[in-house]
């Protein structure tokens, strides 16, 4: 095993042990979908899983590395057109490190609605509801840059977008504050649209709670940053335990 104080290869690591835990928790399409991180170091050079591979196979060596050109510059396999279009984009104007795209199943639902919006109901939802943008303007199938132009301009300052009747995306500075965003995403989602099943009213939170839930507590024992490599370090383990090989 090579040495995690690497940057490179620690990065490689952590987008291979991502793609697995989607798999892990139920949140990709077999080998659709996209998760992409910067190369350390290079602003415009992109980590990817080559097209074809099964998220379970993901290995920090079979990572393949492209550029906005659409060219596969280390490793071996095939770029898929849409994260290209979609990834290379986000990355140049948002100045993200890590993009997730899925087209996870409650987020989905959820987004299938004519009324998408994520309600502020719940504690977790609260830490999510005023960092989400959305694309109500789903178009088809992304085949050009321009459309990764489109979505950076929606998403703006915002980390997680909503796309209505396609999925979600959310950025992040890491891998594991990336994920852990996803994950989350996906269990605030699920809630709201069971307890929309139920068609009995939905109590929101008050808008200063929702602020006071959102705000940094200097009290806490754990910065925020400190919980999300906590949380990631945690789920690598059960990699360990239930999916081993992500590390080769």
């Amino acid at each position: 095993m090579k040495d995690l104080n690497d940057d490179a290869w620690r990065a490689r690591v952590h987008l291979a042990a991502a793609n697995r835990l989607a798999v892990h928790d139920d949140l990709e399409e077999g080998i659709d979908n996209h998760f992409t991180m910067r190369v350390p170091g290079q602003d415009d050079r992109y980590l990817v899983l080559p097209f074809g591979l099964h998220w379970s196979e993901a290995k920090a060596s079979n990572l393949i590395v492209f550029n906005e050109a659409g060219e596969v510059l280390e490793g071996e396999g095939t770029l898929e057109l849409s994260a290209l279009s979609i990834h290379a984009p986000l990355h140049r104007l948002t100045g993200a490190n890590v993009i997730l795209h899925t087209h996870q199943t409650w987020a989905l639902a959820l987004n299938m609605l004519e009324d998408n919006r994520l309600l502020p109901a719940s504690q977790t939802a609260a830490f999510l509801t005023r960092s989400i943008a959305y694309d109500d303007g789903y178009t088809g199938l992304a085949a050009s840059l321009s459309e990764g132009e489109r979505l950076a301009r929606v998403l703006g300052d915002k980390q997680i977008m909503f796309m209505k009747n396609h999925g979600v995306l959310v950025t992040g500075d890491t891998v594991g504050q990336a994920y852990r965003r996803l994950y989350k995403l996906e269990r605030v989602c699920r809630a709201q649209v069971l307890a929309m099943s139920t068609g009995k009213p939905i109590a929101l939170l008050d808008e200063a709670t929702e602020r006071k839930v959102a705000a940094p507590n200097p009290r806490n024992s754990h910065s925020q940053a400190e919980r999300e490599a906590l949380y990631f370090a945690a789920m690598m383990r059960v990699l360990d335990r239930e999916m081993p090989g992500y590390a080769e």
